[in-house]
């Protein structure tokens, strides 16, 4: 395994790493979940990805049990969780980023993984209801109580990340240190040209969830959605609209060509292509079977395989640098 630094920070995080969206506590069972997490964990990985919204709650109950089972060294692992759409209940201050939801969601986390503290908590989304100042207020109490170590940010845009910058420094409080956003071979814009600035001024760090375009670039849905998949799911039919269209099952098929002469398979390819980029942290793994998970962790011993040439040669296909699709 390789390990990177999450942005300009001192934590060292696995480059490939295991989350636990739509699997744990929904689709697959507790016992293929802790089998995914001892996979995970024997080949190096070290960061363990979760949010409230998962499965309601339910994600981050499976994998409090586990690691309680398990009983891994705390130091050698890294666990998130993310707050904002909360776990389900939906009264107000139970959801979005008020000082009181980021408290309360903070310590049911604690709760429901089984751990003294989060080493990463992000904003799951930006709050335009809440005062900037407000969340890195109460982000920098909870690094200060000892409750979080990092904190961070999802889907937020580089404005929004900027101002939180701006209001750390005002107020001399403790800025966000790493983003997670949607990356992959048909998601570019926010990761390759909309933060360039931040990496440069303040070393943002990423760790980026759907590598694989929501199953698109595994090439398993070039002849419709089997009934299994992730996207056959009923609750995801609003993803579904959006990431298969027959334009990216054209390209998903070119893409397959390149990746042929690396000798490595499509879904391998494309997350090797996610680990060239040198502002990637670390790039969250989903897998609802270890056989799956096995075959995507062979990314990292691969990923020097794909060379400038073949980088080229997918942004040819491509032909989105700076631009993404749209659905």
């Amino acid at each position: 395994m390789e390990y990177r630094r999450l942005g300009k920070s001192g934590l060292q995080v696995s480059a490939l790493s295991l989350g636990s969206w739509i699997t744990f506590g929904n689709q697959i069972s507790d016992d293929v979940a802790e089998q995914l997490m001892i996979t995970a964990y024997e080949a190096g990985v070290n960061f363990f990805d979760n949010a409230e919204i998962y499965a309601n709650g339910k994600s981050e109950i499976v994998m409090g049990n586990i690691l309680k089972k398990l009983q891994w060294d705390r130091s050698s692992y890294v666990v998130s969780s993310k707050v904002y759409f909360g776990d389900g209940r939906r009264l107000p201050n139970q959801h979005g980023l008020s000082r009181k939801h980021l408290i309360e969601g903070t310590h049911d986390a604690l709760k429901r993984m089984q751990v003294e503290y989060l080493d990463l908590l992000f904003c799951h989304r930006p709050d335009k209801q809440i005062p900037t100042e407000e969340i890195v207020w109460t982000m920098t109490n909870l690094i200060q109580q000892g409750k979080i170590l990092y904190w961070g940010t999802s889907e937020w845009s580089a404005q929004e990340i900027m101002e939180a910058h701006f209001y750390a420094e005002r107020y001399k409080l403790i800025p966000p240190v790493m983003e997670q956003p949607e990356y992959n071979m048909f998601r570019r814009y926010k990761v390759e040209t909309d933060f360039s600035r931040i990496y440069e001024n303040f070393g943002l760090g990423t760790t980026i969830w759907s590598p694989l375009a929501s199953g698109m670039l595994t090439g398993k849905y070039k002849n419709g959605i089997p009934q299994d998949a992730r996207l056959g799911r009923e609750e995801l039919n609003w993803l579904k609209e959006k990431a298969v269209t027959q334009q990216k099952i054209d390209i998903v098929q070119e893409i397959g060509k390149v990746a042929e002469k690396t000798g490595l398979s499509l879904p391998v390819f494309a997350i090797a292509w996610c680990l060239k980029n040198p502002n990637v942290s670390t790039v969250i793994l989903g897998a609802s079977k270890v056989a799956h998970l096995q075959e995507t962790l062979t990314a990292i011993d691969n990923y020097q395989l794909l060379t400038p040439d073949l980088m080229d040669e997918v942004d040819g296909i491509l032909n989105t640098r700076g631009i993404d699709f749209k659905a």
